[in-house]
């Protein structure tokens, strides 16, 4: 069969049943991604005879004869498509996953498509943008700016790796060949609650090209968490790499390896298991009761109370919150409840693991690559210097690959058999095994005068951490940021993180905030109607102010600075950009319009240890290379650490060079989550840069006879007074005295600054239809200096986007025996283009951070107030309160059906 790929001729035959996607990666076209398999998100998107085709729901024999295109073949770094260079000028991505489909996509419209986008792009997804980077991409909209030397700060520069990203030559994690690679695939536990009795490989082992078959009783038996942290002991040691007994639906049973991924998978449906069913338990609150099935025993002392299946219970109280209710006014009290929700980000998790001059290697989609070596290290008993991992460019994260959950099974088939084993998780493992966000139960009860001061506020949250409980103890211990936001004497926090027969819960964008600033923000707009006062205006009266305590569970120090009022700034802007709009008519007479709003605080970095080591040095080359641990998956941390060393050495980003995520080249770096790859590495990036730059200076005035005072840097020389020498003269010198100008420097996660985010939205809701039509959404940030205002942007726009599917469309839905019946991106509805508004970004001026030049994260806390912003604009418009997520059209009609029974009774 003759095929013509990027023009070039060639015979080749696939496989039956092959889909265009594998054949051309299988070829070395890696800008061809995998995110969905089934014609749903368009990562895979190439052009056959000029048109746009998902290739993996295209068969590869039906290119036989056409020209396939690819995005390789489109333009090259030295020769961008113009489409190519619009999504790099814009900029049109973040992690970049989805692009190369983006533009093979956008590359082929015309004008009447680029007029009506929402159409036209319904065929791709995009997690990471919240789509206004593509859409001013597709339009011709330019965003990034050039800097001048010293001047990086502050200006919205393109990404290091923009070329290659958008010519598909960004290598992800699955992107690359080994010779005499071998695959693993996992055979998963069809029940929620089981004992394995026996389990027969020998079926399985007789599939031609099947390898192993590994169960619990070949894998280390050593307890550990999944959750990544700096200290381990903050997450429960509850889980085994297989295990004997099974705890959810979709846990692993068995790990097939074989030469090919069909071999693997049909070892493992030969594989054959006898389970003995144990009793189940899905309710958090049921799990809790007396008599409720035990999912653990007590070995681990970190488990509170193994006997009511209670990870971690929290209680603390500040004052007196019955005295606080006795003197109030009004009394509102409700219960609210956030659901699972899945991450996908369109790559999914994987691994690639070999062996290297007796060392095991391990190429990886990990937040944290120096934790993850931890972890390895100490499963397969491996000294530190026997084992590297590392990361390439990867296809977003969330807080998703803050767990080590591929790494494991890959490291052990490579270091059983000695060969190179891929470990790639499928679109529906995404969904079955990999860990969502906490499911929450909160009843929030809040007392206030009749003038909104508030008396009393008390929380109790149940929180479903899953089968096991990575990340189950730390999000409890985050949700008190919404009770510290409001000022209040007497304040009472119960939280409960409960063990049930469900998929384990894990990290996701917000990090245990989102929930709870559901349910209290939904609360405080439903006190501000009791008081008949205006919803921001009760927030303005209580919010936390400079010089007040940020009291939430305890009344201790803390090291978070607190000097300016940004969230208070917030709510005032957000409040001129709705009443701006106040009079704007509905779409119709069939719609009621309302307007919601809510307001958050969160900590720029987590409460728990974080580190970060940067190491800078100048090269003979003239290139400074800068070395940090950090991970890059769409949050921008790369283009910021670049940007802050070529400020503080005084030249521009061109003349850097970006190494990280390499446990073999880098320091050690707890990882990229919590807005951490900003605050701590940023300032460990800062600290390493103004170390070389002083030792440039000191060394060129010895040279001079100059005070160093008098030194200072310009781009590619060091003026001292009146006298100007090369750095290539002064490296010239220091080389022949054995100096090299380099240093390394560490930061932490303390002291912190707060974070202030406030999200409006006016809706309109259709009377029949339940649907949902955001009219207007705007954000207002405290984001501090921005060090890339373009990537600020960004990281809102996808937050809020973000947020709005975790509110209206996207629903993880499980059936009566614990498994999720809808795990494909098509059912489980993560935003589209058409679902996501323009949000007007609105940025206070703020400089109480201290983070790199006075900078705070962006990327995780614009998420914390969209949601309960839209269920405020929701009741606002119908008079309905809807205290559970998520807001879908069919219980909204629901619930207005009923109201409407109601009015004719």
């Amino acid at each position: 069969m003759t095929y013509t790929v990027n023009g070039k001729n060639f015979d080749e035959v696939p496989a039956p049943g092959q889909c265009l996607r594998t054949f051309l990666r299988g070829l070395g076209h890696f800008g061809v991604k995998k995110g969905c398999d089934a014609g749903d998100c368009g990562a895979c998107t190439v052009w056959v005879d000029g048109d746009p085709v998902h290739s993996c729901i295209t068969p590869a024999f039906r290119a036989e004869g056409r020209e396939v295109t690819t995005i390789e073949g489109l333009g090259s770094p030295g020769g961008l498509h113009p489409m190519q260079r619009q999504f790099r000028d814009a900029p049109g991505f973040q992690c970049g996953f989805c692009t190369a489909g983006m533009i093979m996509t956008s590359a082929t419209f015309t004008e009447s498509q680029k007029a009506d986008l929402p159409r036209a792009l319904k065929g791709n997804l995009c997690r990471c943008t919240g789509y206004r980077g593509i859409e001013d991409a597709v339009k011709g909209v330019v965003g990034i700016e050039d800097a001048a030397p010293g001047r990086a700060v502050g200006t919205s520069v393109g990404a290091p790796a923009a070329n290659d990203v958008v010519t598909g030559r960004a290598e992800f994690t699955m992107d690359t060949r080994m010779e005499g690679m071998l695959h693993l695939k996992v055979l998963h536990s069809p029940h929620a609650h089981a004992r394995i009795v026996s389990v027969d490989k020998s079926a399985a082992l007789a599939v031609p090209g099947v390898h192993r078959v590994y169960t619990w009783e070949d894998v280390p038996r050593r307890p550990y968490t999944t959750a990544i942290h700096t200290d381990h002991l903050v997450d429960p040691d509850d889980t085994f790499i297989l295990d004997d007994t099974v705890r959810f639906v979709g846990q692993r049973v068995a790990a097939v390896l074989a030469d090919t991924v069909a071999a693997a998978e049909e070892g493992c449906r030969k594989v054959v298991v006898r389970y003995e069913p144990l009793p189940a338990v899905f309710d958090p609150e049921a799990a809790m009761a007396d008599g409720a099935p035990q999912l653990h025993g007590s070995d681990d002392p970190f488990v509170r109370d193994p006997v009511h299946n209670v990870l971690l219970e929290l209680h603390s109280h500040i004052g007196d919150v019955d005295a606080g209710f006795a003197r109030a006014d009004v009394i509102h009290e409700g219960t609210y409840f956030s659901p699972r929700v899945q991450h996908a980000h369109l790559e999914t998790h994987g691994s690639i693991a070999w062996m290297e001059d007796g060392r095991l290697n391990v190429r990886t989609s990990s937040q944290s690559p120096s934790i993850a070596k931890v972890k390895l290290s100490y499963l397969f008993a491996l000294r530190p210097d026997q084992l590297r991992v590392f990361c390439v460019r990867m296809g977003g994260g969330f807080g998703g690959k803050q767990e080590v959950i591929s790494e494991d099974l890959a490291a052990l088939a490579t270091l059983d058999t000695g060969r190179p084993v891929c470990f790639e998780y499928t679109r529906e493992e995404e969904f079955t095994t990999a860990s969502p966000r906490h499911p929450m139960s909160l009843t929030v009860k809040l007392g206030a005068k009749s003038d909104g001061t508030l008396t009393a506020l008390q929380v109790r949250n149940v929180s479903n951490t899953g089968a096991y409980g990575n990340h189950g103890g730390e999000t409890l211990y985050a949700g008190g940021a919404a009770v510290m936001i409001y000022r209040c004497p007497n304040k009472k926090y119960d939280a409960y993180s409960v063990y049930t027969n469900t998929i384990p819960s894990g990290a996701l964008r917000g990090y245990g905030m989102t929930q709870p600033a559901f349910a209290v923000e939904s609360a405080m707009d439903e006190l501000a109607r009791a008081l008949h006062i205006d919803p921001l205006e009760l927030r303005r009266r209580n919010i936390v102010l400079p010089g007040d305590p940020l009291v939430a569970m305890h009344d201790g120090p803390d090291d978070v600075m607190f000097t300016e009022n940004g969230l208070g700034k917030c709510i005032d802007l957000v409040d001129a950009a709705l009443a701006r709009t106040a009079d704007r008519p509905p779409p119709g007479p069939e719609w009621l319009v309302g307007v919601g709003v809510a307001a958050s605080l969160h900590e720029t970095a987590p409460p728990t240890d974080h580190v970060s080591e940067a190491w800078v040095t100048l090269g003979n080359d003239l290139i400074y290379e800068v070395a940090v641990g950090t991970s890059e998956f769409g949050e921008g941390t790369s283009t910021a650490h670049v940007q802050i060393a070529a400020t503080q050495l005084g030249t521009t980003p061109s003349r850097i060079r970006l190494v990280q995520s390499d446990t073999d080249r880098t320091g050690f770096d707890t990882g990229a989550f919590a807005s951490a790859g900003l605050f701590v590495a940023g300032n460990a990036v800062l600290r390493a840069a103004n170390a070389v730059r002083d030792r440039i200076l000191e060394f060129a005035a010895a040279q001079t006879g100059v005070h160093v005072v008098m030194c200072s840097m310009e781009d590619e020389s060091v003026v001292c007074g009146d006298q100007r020498m090369s750095l290539a003269e002064l490296v010239a010198l220091a080389r022949a005295r054995g100096i090299r100008f380099t240093a390394a420097r560490k930061a932490y996660g303390s002291p912190r600054s707060v974070t202030s985010n406030t999200q409006g939205f006016r809706i309109a809701v259709h009377r029949v239809t339940g649907e949902i039509r955001i009219l207007q959404s705007v954000h207002a940030a405290d984001a501090g200096a921005l060090i890339n205002p373009a990537q600020v942007r960004g990281q809102v726009e996808g937050g809020v986007a973000q947020g709005i599917g975790f509110a209206l469309t996207e629903n993880y839905q499980v059936d009566a025996g614990g498994a999720m019946v809808n795990p494909n991106l098509r059912n489980y509805r993560i935003p589209t283009y058409a679902d996501v508004p323009r949000t007007e970004l609105l940025l206070v001026d703020s400089s109480d951070s201290v983070g790199p030049m006075r900078a705070k994260g962006m990327a995780e806390c614009c998420v914390n107030p969209v949601a309960p912003a839209l269920a405020n604009a929701l009741h606002d418009a119908t008079g309905v309160r809807f205290r559970a997520l998520p807001l879908t059209p069919e219980r909204i009609y629901s619930r207005l059906g009923e109201q409407q029974s109601v009015q004719r009774a």
